[in-house]
């Protein structure tokens, strides 16, 4: 293929080829050609243009297939558009004379079709450059078409379409005559031909003026006649014709001289008529009524009528969305009269009716809710309010005119009735689709919505009384606030109007309505409701046998509402559930007897009343059984089988009853049949064994029965089919955006579809799509799929004999009749026996024996032959179901053997369709075909089908067969690939593009084959990449086909091969074929562009971003979809067809498609990203009018701001979405928080505004997000201001996150301000709506939560600003403090539960943070205190803020305190495991009751952990101290509920102890904590987590909770275990270290308990003798220590579980193992070190809760633990900084050391013993490998021989080989190199020295002095370099100046006069002071300052040296004379702070 690459055809290459592989070198050859041209320079095509014409002329008489020929005159027209244009009248001439040619035979076909389209493209392309030849061309064509096949007219047509495009205006004298013959393709009897007339036409009347003038009465004649017959692409086109002209002829202005004499101006009227008589009256004409007509038989055919619904969609989207708001009273009254009572023949049978109805919604909704933006939406609303009081009027006028007894049906009711449906219909779609928007429409009095809806329920007609209800049921669904208001005011008329039987059914239908509303509105209704309704219903069941007039109605009423009412599932169900049960039971006769004196009474009205009450009864069980499984119980079934046997028994007499009583009872009985079968179908099967032969013999006669001669395949079948399958159908079966419509012709003409009135039960189920009304079949066909349905439960529950019986019963009725009515048999049985093998299948059940087998396939194989395709289809999915029944590969095989056969003889098409489908489908159930016998045959076959060029049908269902095959048969078909897909390619490129199936067909196998190829498609070779070639090319050949449906299937192709082979796609191209069909008017063209964008942009988004942009700039005016992708990108345009689109599943793949861009391209283009979000935000302000912004320090630019956000709305170019609806709105304020959380993963800049600025000056493309904090604070205020309730949610929590993220950003102007703070005003204005008394319950707990994060960010620091939101809290909680008494009762009790936590949560949240700002600050407090430079302002600033925040809550902290206790208290009851349920409190918690518990548990869920966190705090503020003891109990709960904790009240003291309600307090509290730290799950919030353990650390800081757990060691033990365990399973860090601080308070609160037992034993038996002394600790007498009882060992298991988490090489385990490398050193992570540190401080307290030999068992571990972490962490740092854990260790081996037990005298010898041997340890650290020493820090080391010394008692120490050891470690420090070492040695050495006890220091003095003193004389010759060499001076200096201090009286003189020589050898005089380095002057002034102080000090031995050196003395009084003045400041300055310091300070005291 790389050789067709050329801009010649390489003729060498193409003449060694076969036929085929010809067609594919061409086909590849001109394909690139086509992207040569335009890039290749003129000369070059210049020079070969000759030769590339005669090529491409030559390839015309190859007879090129359908794709070829359209690229061969492409690349012709280019290239003569490009190149020169002198032969082009020659090429012209040419292709004329093949046209003429007068050979017919079908070989020469190609070769005509292939001329005529080389003439569209010329003249397409170079148009008017081609003079006046188009006169001759056109007049051949024509001329040609005379005598044409389908195939030719096609193409004829489409070139005509083309020549008319390029010539424009220039072709008017041809006009007339391709008009003539345009019109009569328009009613071609070939599809395809239609297509292209109307396309043809469509170019024609841009230029021929007579078509929308003179002509336009006949053009819309013809146009109707074209939609007879018609299929839905014929719809498509001649709608969008007839739509386009008469739009066209409504606006025109201009009128050309020639038409100006016989011109009219065309009204709105006129178009408006002109459609109307086509819907009305079809395709007959308008004036010339037939005599059909006149005899009125005949009624309008329906395509036409769907065809004409279609144009009216079509012409007003042409003509705008502005146009209609403009015009939608004219046109709304047109639409309404289409189904008024002024066409008497539109609806004069009900199914005529009910597709007109269908036709009228379609085009409301199609304009009213696809154009109109939400305000539009509004005006038309009120707009049909309108028309609704208008026909009411005349309702009212005709029945007061009659008796109401009488009733007079005037015509004017009945004829109202369609209309007032239509306009309900629209009414509810409208507010439905506005949601919480349409709030002012309702609130609107002059209006009055709800009272027009509310005054039609009352209408004589019920399909009008059932839509006003569902009306009402939208309008609930949308304003869930209304929900309890409508409920209460029906019920109120239901209960006052009980005698009218309109309004007992009216009401009644709206009640179940509104109830089947309720669960859409997560707020719920109150549960007192289910009881009023329950009561009603009752009371309508009892008197309706009272009045025989209404009775029918009463019982319908109340059984509807029984079962309406199961919908609001078991909590409000259980209440009335014996109430119900007991009504179940007593509506059937309880014995046989009973049911025969019945039938021997009764007449036919009360036959009917009885039926009817029976069938509710049986539908409000069957919703019982739906909504309530949870109620089931075994008790529960076995109370609701007694009256089943009773119901089967009436099932069976009902055909003798029906006969006696005639045709009145024909529908109740069909009615009571099919709810009958439809319960017992959700029943357990189990339960009505019994009456399983009698339900079956029924079931049979019901699904045999011949007189029915409805066709219901397109009901029952398409759910039965494989949906692949289904796509062999024809688009009708498929989704398309006329669904709704097009469904009537699916049926047969005796049925239009479902509607309400059929089954008022289905009002209150849930809405299958969207908002479309419920469609119930009329009960003739649903009882046959109820019954249906029930036998596939059935069959595979009775025996197997039984099931024989059946089936032979089934074949024989199918023999008996004959025709239709056999095939309407046929697919009532096949549907059945389909149902039952999938339940077969399901419960792994067996089909029976052979004969039953046998039975079976007869059944099966009828009707794979049968006339009706889905019959066939759903009898090749039954065949499949068959086999994986019967999972017999020998039985499968024989089926396959079946077709094979049937296949070789059979010649017609229906056989050879089913067959091979069944081949496909045959191995779908058994995991695919794994024999290759089997596989090639079946491949044989159908290859040969496939081929079968006569019948198109044929080659579309063997290739759909295909397509399956290779997908089962998975690897194994490998071989097969290249065959197959030479076999796809050829077809592609040979087959007539009017068989679309065909292509169909064709791209779903070519889709089967890349998938079984896969990732192969990589690979190199070139087998492998003449594959992908072809692949390839498929795709390319299938993107031109005309059909959308196969360039859809090109797309998935092409995505898939994006998916194995990204590199081998072209995306460029790719993308530009996506975004020209991203508004193509079919739905799964549309569906397939999303799903490929939204592959691409999960890996390279910024591409597919790019080439969307760079196609639009390119190709200006080819592109003109409905999207401006130039101005706002692809996003933008994805956007905006979210806005427009209504499919759920089109609208979840573009937002996932925009989520994918969002996260990859955010940040790099966030301004873009921002506008985007903006502009969609914004175009609703003008919408809402903006809540006023209480600015203050703001005005200005406020207003400003709201100015341009206002005004910039009113340019349409300016914005490009108009009105978006809120859903979008929703979706935009989402990506602003997925963008805010990209920018936090993306870097600090973005939340910097000092960074940000300068990154933004170095690089202007830099972009951040803070410097868009205007637009996020002002795109959050809109939408949380907004009317839609979802929008506002989700401003708040935009508005949240804003707050939580940008509170710290500091205002860099200014300082000590932050940069939220400009907009506290607006924060303050978008809370305030959300605080209104009417604000629903959700958005103001969301509210809350911004309030607290707003309050506790601490963006505000003066406390007047805050007050504005604190306010709003403040009023919050006076709504909760009023209790339950104020509450709502508008929605459930649950909401008020939600609201009341989240004001309790955040008060939490605020007081939290107050408390720790407070702590924060008297830390700060003491610090500053340190800290001299200070400014007083700024700490006094602080302190207010903080001690304001407190004072803030303060005021109500008392009762605050209180709700909270109350709320953990409910939370408590809550978690309570089900066992328990019956000790709950009976009425409910505080903030519960008892029915909503569960709708409760979610909030207290979400908000108690905070809360709990708050109560902590309190009670350790007040130190659980009980302000007044009268309040005992009230402080605990409050008296709203007086909720006991688990107690009866009596055995209760009436007031509690202080010390009582404390402990109920600390349990409460440690209750709550241990349950949830048990065991969080993992989806547990890390906040709940550590507000949790903060909890507990709170409680634990305050003595009395101490004491209750250091005295429970149990309690402490179990505590511990709960920690280790939360240790153990989460990994944050943050966690772990808030577990170890409370395990540190619980060992200290262990030792203040331990102390506090060993002071009192001590006080008691002071007098005793001492060794009577009990020991107190862990550990008693023996030392031992029980795990799990034990609170050390408890512990220590939690200190090494972290250790080791952290430094593995602690474990001696792991240390042999080669994991661990010994010795190496880590460094650890920050957090890690703090952990280790924590583990450390409680390791070195545990022997402090030990007795003597409980320390002494524990030591070795602690100290084992301890030094490794030492030996592991002690790394040296660059700055000489010893690591924290090292610091750590070491703290933690000096509080170990100095522990009182190293010297109880139980375990004094134990512990001496250990210590050496640890301090061996630590000597051993340095002689392990020479080569790590580097690494080791001496430093930390001899600080931990140091705390030794000095920690331990002498006798450790002093053993003479250690001490040796120890003085050899310092001396051999002593000598390092580094000074940082030598200064720490110096200062270690200071402290020893100065050890009280002389033995332990002296030797150390006797060793090492004299080197301390070598080294300073050594320094008189080397003088300090730098400051580090100075220190090591100074600290020596220092250590011999303490060691004299310390010096016996005897041998200190001469320690002086060592020292003073040394000193003033420091000395400089004046001379050398000046040039001295400043190391060398500070050493002189240390010295001087050092000198002075001993002088004095001995001043005896100083003068007798003064006195024998002279030079000396000299040399001193130089230096002080010089240094006089600065002696004087320094010495005053000494005097306070004397140089001799007891032990010098490291930076961690550890010494």
């Amino acid at each position: 293929m790389e050789l067709a690459h050329s801009l010649l055809l390489n003729e060498e290459a193409y003449n060694q080829l076969g036929e085929f592989q010809k067609a594919e070198f061409i086909f590849e050859w001109l394909q690139f050609l086509e992207k040569l041209l335009p890039v290749t320079s003129r000369a070059d095509i210049r020079e070969n243009q000759k030769k590339l014409v005669e090529q491409l002329t030559s390839l015309l008489n190859n007879s090129p297939g359908p794709p070829t020929r359209r690229l061969l005159a492409k690349n012709l027209a280019v290239l003569y558009s490009t190149g020169d244009t002198f032969s082009v009248y020659q090429t012209i001439d040419k292709c004329n004379e093949l046209i003429r040619s007068k050979d017919d035979s079908p070989s020469y076909l190609p070769t005509k079709l292939a001329a005529v389209v080389c003439l569209g493209y010329l003249y397409k392309k170079l148009g008017r450059i081609l003079g006046n030849s188009f006169t001759d061309t056109v007049g051949n064509v024509l001329k040609a078409m005379k005598n044409a096949e389908s195939q030719g007219r096609y193409e004829i047509m489409l070139s005509l379409q083309n020549i008319l495009n390029g010539l424009g205006a220039a072709a008017i004298p041809c006009h007339r005559d391709i008009y003539k013959a345009a019109r009569s393709c328009l009613t071609d009897r070939s599809m395809a031909v239609r297509c292209a007339a109307a396309k043809c036409l469509l170019e024609l009347q841009n230029e021929a003026v007579f078509m929308w003038s003179t002509d336009l009465d006949s053009v819309v004649t013809l146009c109707f006649k074209s939609f007879e017959g018609s299929n839905y692409d014929v719809r498509l086109a001649v709608s969008k014709l007839l739509g386009t002209i008469l739009a066209r002829a409504l606006t025109s202005k201009q009128i050309t001289a020639s038409t100006k004499h016989n011109f009219r101006r065309v009204s709105l009227e006129d178009v408006m008529e002109l459609l109307g008589t086509g819907f009305l009256r079809g395709s007959c004409g308008f004036l010339r009524a037939s005599g059909d007509m006149l005899k009125g038989t005949s009624s309008v055919s329906r395509d036409v009528r769907v065809g004409v619904t279609q144009a009216y969609v079509v012409f007003v989207s042409t003509l705008g969305a502005q146009w209609l708001e403009r015009n939608f009273s004219a046109f709304l009254s047109h639409i309404l009269d289409l189904v008024s009572q002024s066409h008497p023949k539109a609806v004069q049978s009900a199914m005529d009716a009910i597709g007109c109805r269908r036709c009228v919604s379609f085009i409301l909704r199609a304009t009213v809710g696809g154009l109109l933006g939400e305000k539009a939406q509004i005006a038309a609303a009120k707009e049909i309010c309108q028309a609704i009081w208008k026909l009411k009027k005349v309702v009212d006028a005709a029945i007061s005119d009659g008796n109401l007894e009488t009733k007079i049906n005037t015509t004017d009711v009945t004829a109202s009735q369609h209309v007032l449906v239509c306009a309900l219909q629209e009414l509810g779609s409208l507010i439905h689709g506005l949601g919480t928007t349409a709030a002012p429409l309702l609130q609107d009095s002059s209006t009055g919505v709800l009272e027009a809806v509310v005054s039609v329920i009352l209408h004589p007609s019920i399909s009008v009384r059932l839509t006003a209800a569902w009306c009402l049921r939208c309008i609930a669904v949308a304003l869930p606030s209304h929900v309890s208001l409508l409920l209460d005011r029906c019920i109120e008329r239901l209960s006052a109007l009980k005698s009218c039987p309109e309004a007992v059914t009216g009401y009644s239908f709206a009640v179940a309505a509104l109830l089947g509303a309720v669960k859409h509105c997560p707020l719920g209704i109150p549960h007192g409701k289910g009881k009023v309704i329950m009561t009603v219903a009752e009371d309508l069941l009892c008197s309706a046998s009272q009045n025989s007039r209404i009775s029918l109605q009463r019982m319908q009423a109340g059984w509807l509402l029984i079962a309406a009412l199961m919908t609001l599932g078991p909590a409000v169900v259980q209440h009335h559930l014996p109430r119900i049960l007991l009504l179940w039971k007593c509506i059937f006769p309880s014995s046989p007897k009973d049911l025969e004196t019945e039938k021997t009474r009764g007449d036919a009205f009360t036959w009917q009343v009885t039926l009817e009450g029976r069938a509710g009864a049986l539908c409000a069980i069957k919703s019982f059984v739906s909504h309530c499984a949870g109620l089931l119980t075994d008790e529960v079934v076995q109370r609701l089988l007694p009256p089943l046997p009773s119901a089967v028994d009436l099932l069976t007499q009902l055909s003798s009853i029906y006969k006696s009583y005639g045709n009145s009872l024909k529908t109740p009985s069909t009615v009571y049949r099919q709810k009958l079968y439809e319960l017992l179908a959700v029943l357990p099967p189990k339960a009505y064994e019994g009456d399983f032969s009698a339900v079956l013999k029924e079931l049979v006669t019901d699904l045999t029965v011949t007189d029915s001669q409805i066709d219901a395949s397109a009901f029952l079948l398409p759910s039965l089919c494989h949906e692949n399958d289904l796509l062999l159908l024809g688009p009708l079966l498929q989704e398309t955006d006329h669904r709704f419509i097009e469904e009537q012709l699916l049926l047969g003409n005796s049925i239009a579809g479902g509607s309400l009135e059929y089954d008022p039960y289905s009002i209150y189920e849930k809405f299958a799509k969207g908002d479309s009304v419920p469609k119930p079949l009329p009960p003739a066909l649903s009882v046959i799929s109820a019954a249906s349905r029930l036998f596939g439960v059935m069959f595979s529950h009775v025996t197997e004999s039984h099931r024989l019986q059946v089936l032979e019963q089934l074949l024989n009725s199918i023999k008996q009749t004959k025709g239709s009515r056999q095939q309407i048999v046929q697919l009532h049985v096949v549907s059945a026996f389909s149902t039952s093998l999938k339940h077969l299948a399901n419960c792994k059940g067996s089909l029976g024996s052979e004969e039953v087998r046998r039975s079976a396939l007869m059944l099966v194989m009828g009707a794979l032959e049968s006339n009706n395709p889905l019959l066939r289809c759903a009898a090749a999915e039954c065949l499949a179901r068959l086999a994986q029944v019967v999972s017999d590969s020998a039985f499968t095989a024989g089926l396959a053997q079946v077709s094979f056969d049937k296949l070789k003889s059979a010649r017609d098409v229906v056989s050879r369709t089913g067959h091979s489908l069944a081949l496909g489908c045959l191995y779908r159930y058994l995991g695919g075909i794994s024999s290759t016998q089997h596989l090639n045959a079946c491949v044989g076959i159908l290859y040969t089908l496939s081929q079968d060029s006569t019948s198109p049908d044929v080659q579309a269902w063997a290739l759909h067969s295909l397509s399956l095959i290779v997908d089962l048969a998975g690897p194994l078909y490998h071989v097969h690939v290249e065959p197959t897909l030479s076999l796809v390619l050829m077809l592609l490129l040979s087959v007539p593009p009017a068989y679309a199936e065909v292509h169909q067909s064709l791209g779903r196998c070519l889709n089967a084959l890349i998938t079984t190829l896969g990732p192969e498609l990589q690979g190199s070779s070139t087998a492998v990449s003449a594959l992908r070639t072809s692949c390839l090319l498929g795709c390319a050949v299938m993107q031109d086909n005309p059909d959308c449906l196969v360039q859809a299937q090109a797309i998935s192709c092409l995505q898939q091969l994006h998916m194995f082979a990204p590199r081998h796609v072209n995306l460029s191209n790719l993308v530009s074929c996506l975004c020209m069909n991203l508004c193509s008017s079919y739905l799964l063209l549309r569906r397939a562009v999303v799903a490929c964008l939204r592959q691409l942009v999960q890996r390279e988004a910024a591409e597919v971003s790019e080439y969307a942009v760079a196609l639009v700039k390119e190709n200006k005016e080819d592109f003109t979809p409905d999207v401006n992708i130039r101005e706002i990108g692809l996003e933008g345009a994805l956007l905006g067809l979210l806005d427009k689109e209504l499919d759920p599943r089109l609208c979840q793949d573009i937002k996932e498609t925009l989520t994918h861009m969002l996260t990859s391209m955010a940040v790099e283009k966030l301004s873009f990203w921002l506008k985007l979000c903006k502009d969609v935000l914004a175009a609703s302000a003008d919408f809402n009018t903006v809540a006023s912004i209480d600015t203050t320090q703001e005005e200005e630019t406020a207003k400003g701001d709201d100015v341009s956000v206002l005004t910039s709305d009113n340019d349409d170019r300016f914005h490009p979405f108009r009105n978006p609806r809120w859903s979008t709105r929703v979706f935009a304020a989402e990506c602003v928080c997925k963008i805010i959380s990209q920018c936090e993963n993306a870097g600090s800049a973005h939340f910097d505004i000092t960074l940000a600025q300068e990154r933004k000056q170095r690089d202007s493309r830099d972009d951040f997000l803070v410097l868009h904090l205007a637009d996020l604070v002002r795109m959050a205020f809109m939408a949380a201001t907004d009317h839609s309730d979802q929008l506002r949610l989700s401003g708040l929590q935009m508005l949240q996150i804003i707050v939580r993220k940008f509170a710290a950003v500091p205002e860099p102007e200014f300082p000590g301000h932050v940069i939220l703070e400009q907009y506290q005003a607006n924060v303050g204005a978008a809370l305030r709506p959300a605080f209104a008394p009417e604000t629903p319950p959700d958005v103001t707990a969301k509210a809350c939560q911004v309030c607290s994060a707003w309050i506790a960010s601490g963006v505000v620091s003066d406390l007047n600003d805050l007050r504005r939101v604190h306010q709003l809290l403040v009023s919050s909680l006076l709504k909760v403090q009023a209790g339950k008494e104020a509450q709502n009762e508008q929605y459930n009790e649950s909401t008020s539960t939600m609201e009341v936590l989240a004001v309790l949560k955040a008060w939490a949240e605020v007081y939290i943070v107050a408390i720790e700002k407070q702590k924060n600050q008297s830390d700060t407090h003491k610090h500053s205190l340190k800290i001299v430079n200070y400014s007083e302002e700024s700490y006094r600033d602080v302190t207010f803020s903080a001690s304001g925040l407190l004072d803030l809550v303060q005021a109500d902290l008392g009762t605050l305190s209180k709700l909270w206790l109350a709320a953990l208290q409910d939370f408590a009851l809550l978690t309570l495991p089900p066992e328990y349920a019956s000790q709950l409190p009976a009425e409910g918690g505080t903030f519960y009751t008892a029915e909503t518990i569960e709708n409760a548990r979610p909030h207290y869920y979400s908000s108690w952990a905070l809360i709990l966190y708050a109560t902590a705090l309190w009670l350790t503020s007040t130190g659980f101290i009980v302000v007044d003891p009268d309040e005992g109990v009230t402080n605990l709960s409050r008296p709203v509920t007086p909720t006991t904790m688990c107690q009866d009240s009596s055995t209760r003291p009436l007031v509690k102890s202080p010390e009582d309600v404390n402990t109920d307090r600390f349990h409460l509290i440690l209750g709550i904590s241990v349950e949830f730290l048990c065991s969080p799950g993992s989806d547990a919030a890390m906040e709940n987590i550590i507000a949790c353990l903060h909890a507990l650390q709170a409680l634990f800081d305050v003595p009395w909770p101490r004491s209750k757990i250091g005295g429970d060691q149990e309690l402490g033990v179990e505590l511990l275990n709960v920690l280790h365990r939360l240790i153990l399973t989460r990994e944050s860090p943050d966690i772990q270290l808030a577990t170890l601080e409370v395990v540190r308070l619980i060992l200290f609160a262990a030792q203040e308990h331990v102390k506090e037992k060993r002071r009192s034993a001590e006080v008691d038996d002071g007098a005793a003798e001492k060794e009577t002394l009990p020991e107190f600790g862990e550990g008693k007498d023996t030392g031992g220590l029980v795990p799990g009882k034990s609170l050390v060992f408890a512990t220590l298991e939690l200190c090494v579980c972290i250790l080791v988490r952290q430094l593995p090489q602690l474990n001696p385990k792991l240390t042999c193992s080669p994991a661990v490398p010994p010795g190496k050193h880590l460094l650890l992570s920050e957090d890690g070190s703090r952990l280790v540190a924590a583990a450390l401080v409680i390791l070195s307290d545990v022997p402090a809760i030990c007795s003597p030999e409980g320390s002494v068992s524990v030591l070795p571990t602690i100290l084992y633990l301890i030094i490794g972490v030492l030996k592991a962490t002690a790394v040296k740092l660059r700055d000489g900084q010893l690591p924290l854990t090292v610091a750590a260790s070491l703290q933690a081996l000096k509080g170990l050391l100095s522990s009182p037990m190293a010297r109880a005298e139980k375990s004094q010898n134990a512990w001496t013993d250990l210590l050496r041997s640890a301090l061996v340890t630590v000597l051993d650290c340095w002689d392990q490998v020479d080569g790590l020493l580097q690494e080791l820090d001496e430093i930390s080391l001899l600080t931990a021989i140091t705390v030794f010394v000095m920690s331990t008692s002498p006798e450790v120490t002093t053993v003479e080989c250690l001490q040796k050891r120890c003085i050899e470690k310092f001396k051999t420090t002593l000598d390092s190199k580094d000074p940082l070492v030598q200064c720490k040695c110096y200062q270690l050495l200071h402290s020893i020295f100065q050890h009280p006890n002389k033995t332990v220091s002296y030797p150390y003095i006797h060793s090492l002095v004299p080197s301390i003193v070598g080294k300073l004389q050594e320094t008189e010759k080397a003088k300090p370099e730098n400051a580090a060499e100075l220190q090591v001076i100074q600290e020596g200096i220092k250590v011999v100046a303490a060691l004299t201090a310390a010096a016996e009286e005897q041998h200190r003189a001469h320690l002086v006069a060592c020292f003073l020589p040394i000193l003033i050898s420091f000395l400089l005089d004046e001379n050398a002071l000046v040039s001295a380095t400043i190391s060398a002057k500070n050493l002189h002034e240390f010295a001087l300052q050092t000198l002075m102080q001993i002088g004095p000090q001995y001043s005896s031995v100083f003068k007798k040296l003064m006195a024998s050196s002279p030079t000396m003395k000299a040399r001193l009084e130089s230096a002080i004379k010089g240094n006089q003045e600065s002696i004087k400041v320094k010495t005053t300055k000494h005097a306070k702070n004397p140089g001799k310091s007891s032990s010098i300070q490291l930076k961690t005291n550890f010494l």
